[in-house]
Formats: structure tokens, C-alpha cells, sequence
């Protein structure tokens, strides 16, 4: 009786620091494919252990009481077409303690009991609905990594859209400022729903990260496709990898300041050119976008990226570039430019532009894509396509 006892205690002592595969996500792989949409989710019951009658879109975890560093974890959730709010989506959560622990707490309302295998989500888990506008808010407390430190501290997703479609996982919240955070994680994460990856601002005492979501963003068998998405480059909602350009031009000159690392945190615009430049076109971009950065200081930055893999010789290629910059008397964009859009040494081939198109400009947000427009005219109607996407992207937590 006692060797039993023993067996189950070691059990649940292996339960508190196992990986995410045997917690939320993939069942182990087998010959058979899953055609479920989303794939396997193991434990998909779970979600539904002890879930509350009535769900708003607010909602503060059982560690919010814990000793450690406060979140509020916000964002929108977006419909298919990835611009229309979706109201009524359940999001399920949970994490670990502060000490990477999933541990059950017979006296928590919302503890989980461990399974026949000693699994549980433990007792800091919860949901949220999503409100009219698609709006949802978690008060928590921030995980820590599991004991072993093979893992980014992170905090599990689940959602169930108001349909016949089946829960899916998404990508993990995990955080920018991690010191386990190296690129080639960043490569790995799969962008289900969009980066979970969050760039924590502060409020006071708070830490607020911002987490939108996307339905069916690379999701595994999801029935419904953007149509308006286009196939090349990062696509709306994902996370733009850092890259280093040669600067020209600009605040930056001489040097290969990342976009991303550097000027991160607000509003940004990346303005891609490859093989077929028009000039004349450019230089009305650039005058435009020179005059909206002078008008949004610090809260825009914006970057002409030049990756004309033509007859490429990189001092003429600088020499070009000074003389427009020089020409239209730019002070605030950044006029660089790398060997080509497929070039692997400044890591430029992870945003995934095509250098056939006449231009391609993705806006982002805390590093994360929120717009992506090709072949645009430099016209008014497209410059107030832009300034919209920029103003509509602004909310309290902006300027902090």
C-alpha cells in the first residue's frame, strides 16, 4: 500500500513540470494523419473542467494573488478575414506558478484534479469571452519557465468559436524580454492564430501585454481562407523577425540597425522595394512618409528597405540612396538596403518578400504585423489606406 502511495506521489510530482506536448497540445504523432481541424488536442476535456456558467470577456486568475510580476494579458479577436471583430469566442487559459509549477489545489474553486496519469492544468487557469468588439482582458500574474529551463515561460491558449468548429490550441503567450528568447525560437513558433509572442509595456505596477488573435491564421484543415490574403510575405498577425538592412540614410547611416529590435515598440512602416523599382513613384512614398513621421515623432518609424538583386554593388547601391536622400531632404525615414529580399547573411529572407512586386509595405505594432499592402499607388486614397490602419491600431495602452 505504501509502494502505491509512493507510485502516485511520484506521479504527480511529475506532473507539475511536464512539457507542453503532454499538457495541452499534441497528442503523440502516429502513421495516421489528422485531418481534424487544428490538428490533435490532447486532453481536449480539460477546457471544460469546472468551467463557470456565466463568462465574461474580463477575468482575474487565481494567481493574481501570487508574489510576483503583475500582467494583464488584453487583445482583439478577429474573424477569418482578419479584420472583423468576433464577439462570443471562449478562450481557456492556464500556466504555471511563478515557480514553473502546474500544481492542483484541492481548496481553489478552479483546481484540477490530476487524471489516472497524473495530469492536470492545475489551479491557475480560467476564461474569457469575447465582448461585442471582440475584446477580452486576463488579470494575472507573469508564469515561470519550467524547472528544467529547456522552455520559454508561457501561458496555454485554447479557443472555441461560436460553431461547429472544434477547439483548437494556439500559439502559447510567450515574452519578448525572455531571456531564454533567441531567434531561432522565434523561427519555430508556428503563428497559430497569430505570434503569441507579446511586448510587455508598463502602467504603474502593471505590466500590460497585448495579444491579438486570428481565427484560423494558420491553423491545420480550417475551413475558411482570407481571401484577401496575399500568399508572400508575413502575413497580418504574425511576428516580423529581426533583420539587419545596410543604412544609407537617415538617423541610422552607417550602420545595420535591426527595424524590429530598435524601433519595436510603436508604430512602424516597412516600405520593400525588389526588382522593379519606379523611382518616380518611390520618391512620392518617401515624401509622404517623411511628412507623417514629423507628425507622429516617436510613435512612427519607417523604413525603405531596397533589395534590388540586380546588378547589385553595395557602394553604388549606397551612393544611390544618398543622393535621394539628400534630393528630398530627409531627416526622419530610414533609406537602406540589402543584397536581395532572398539574402540569408542579414537574415532579410525570413520576411518572406517577393522582389517581383513593385512594393510591399507591412505595418506594424509591439513588432507584430497589423497591415500589409502590395503594389500601391502613390495616391490619396492610399495614403489614407494606411494613415487608417495606423489610427484604428492606436488604443489606451498605445504611449505608454
Amino acid at each position: 500500500m505504501q509502494m502505491k502511495n509512493l507510485f502516485l506521489f511520484l506521479i504527480l510530482i511529475v506532473s507539475n513540470t511536464v512539457g507542453c506536448n503532454s499538457q495541452n497540445k499534441k497528442a503523440q504523432k502516429s502513421e495516421n494523419v489528422d485531418n481534424t481541424i487544428g490538428g490533435s488536442l490532447e486532453n481536449r476535456e480539460f477546457m471544460y473542467n469546472g468551467i463557470a456558467k456565466v463568462i465574461s470577456n474580463t477575468d482575474t486568475s487565481t494567481a493574481w494573488s501570487l508574489h510576483g510580476q503583475k500582467l494583464l494579458l488584453t487583445g482583439t479577436v478577429y474573424q477569418s478575414d482578419g479584420t472583423t471583430p468576433a464577439s462570443g469566442v471562449l478562450i481557456y487559459y492556464y500556466q504555471t506558478n511563478t515557480d514553473g509549477r502546474y500544481i492542483h489545489k484541492p481548496e481553489e474553486k478552479r483546481s484540477m484534479t490530476p487524471n489516472n496519469l497524473g495530469q492536470t492544468h492545475g489551479y491557475i487557469r480560467g476564461w474569457v469571452k469575447t465582448d461585442t468588439t471582440g475584446k477580452y482582458s486576463i488579470y494575472t500574474v507573469r508564469p515561470g519557465p519550467y524547472p528544467d529551463g529547456t522552455e520559454l515561460a508561457h501561458i496555454h491558449l485554447t479557443v472555441k468559436e461560436p460553431n461547429n468548429i472544434p477547439e483548437y490550441y494556439i500559439d502559447d503567450i510567450v515574452f519578448d524580454d525572455d531571456e531564454l528568447m533567441t531567434t531561432k525560437k522565434r523561427i519555430k513558433m508556428e503563428n497559430r492564430a497569430g505570434t503569441g509572442v507579446v511586448r510587455l509595456i508598463e502602467k504603474e505596477h502593471l505590466s500590460i501585454g497585448e495579444r491579438n488573435i486570428y481565427l484560423g491564421l494558420n491553423i491545420p484543415n480550417y475551413p475558411q481562407k482570407r481571401s484577401s490574403e496575399i500568399d508572400n510575405g508575413k502575413k497580418v498577425g504574425e511576428d516580423i523577425i529581426s533583420f539587419a538592412p545596410y543604412h544609407a540614410w537617415g538617423p541610422d547611416k552607417g550602420s545595420r540597425a535591426c527595424p524590429i529590435c530598435k524601433y519595436g515598440r510603436y508604430h512602424g512602416i516597412l516600405f520593400f522595394v525588389g526588382n522593379n523599382p519606379n523611382w518616380n513613384e518611390i520618391k512620392q512614398w518617401l515624401v509622404f512618409l517623411e511628412k507623417e513621421s514629423f507628425k507622429r515623432d516617436k510613435y512612427l518609424k519607417v523604413y525603405f528597405i531596397y533589395g534590388n538583386s540586380t546588378e547589385y554593388n553595395k557602394q553604388s547601391r549606397q551612393a544611390e540612396l544618398q543622393k535621394i536622400g539628400q534630393e528630398l531632404n530627409i531627416i526622419k525615414t530610414a533609406l537602406t538596403f540589402v543584397p536581395s529580399f532572398s539574402d540569408t547573411e542579414s537574415d532579410m529572407y525570413l520576411t518572406k518578400i517577393d522582389e517581383s512586386n513593385t512594393n510591399t509595405f507591412l505595418l506594424y505594432k509591439r513588432s507584430n504585423v497589423i497591415g500589409k499592402y502590395i503594389n500601391l499607388k502613390p495616391n490619396k486614397e492610399n495614403f489614407n489606406l494606411l494613415l487608417k490602419k495606423l489610427d484604428e491600431t492606436i488604443n489606451e495602452y498605445f504611449k505608454l
